[in-house]
């Protein structure tokens, strides 16, 4: 029977790259200059250090335009709440979507059973699975949740027929 997987993973090489990007570009703008604006990857997390709310928006701009630039979504990232660090620094920790939560799986078989096609998803630990009868289907599938605004980083993978 022909199936494919949803799967939602990130690139932690092209991630380790873009931030390195980012700490570059931080060192060369004149904007930047003397300010303690750091950028450093932890695991699955992401901690921007900057001296003031603007510069750690503008920090997280650059590191959005580098993500952006080596093919990374946007929504692969989840932004935590600026909070306030030693001194007069801002921190933010940004987490990396990596796998599929059981809620948005749930939610991703919810669009899929309102297609009304016959296509079984069933889901698979941070991945959901997709099987039917007809590859047209599951082509229909796939572009219906390419379609679909779900907040979450999708890659459709193992497509057998």
């Amino acid at each position: 029977m022909p199936s494919f997987d949803i799967v939602s993973k990130v690139d932690m090489q092209e991630v380790d790259n873009a931030i390195n990007q980012t700490v570059k570009e931080i060192a060369q703008r004149y904007d930047f200059k003397g300010s303690k604006c750091e950028v450093t990857l932890e695991k699955e997390n992401i901690k921007v250090l900057a001296d003031d709310d603007f510069k750690l928006k503008a920090v997280i701009d650059i590191l959005q335009s580098k993500f952006i630039k080596r093919n990374i979504s946007p929504k692969s990232l989840q932004y935590g709440k600026a909070e306030q660090a030693s001194g007069s620094m801002v921190r933010q920790i940004i987490t990396l979507q990596v796998g599929i939560s059981k809620e948005k799986a749930k939610e991703i078989g919810q669009v899929i059973k309102e297609t009304k096609l016959k296509v079984q998803s069933q889901i698979q630990d941070d991945q959901l699975r997709v099987t039917g009868k007809n590859i047209d289907d599951l082509q229909e599938v796939i572009r219906v949740l390419k379609g679909k605004d779900l907040d979450i980083d999708m890659q459709f993978v193992n497509f057998r027929s």
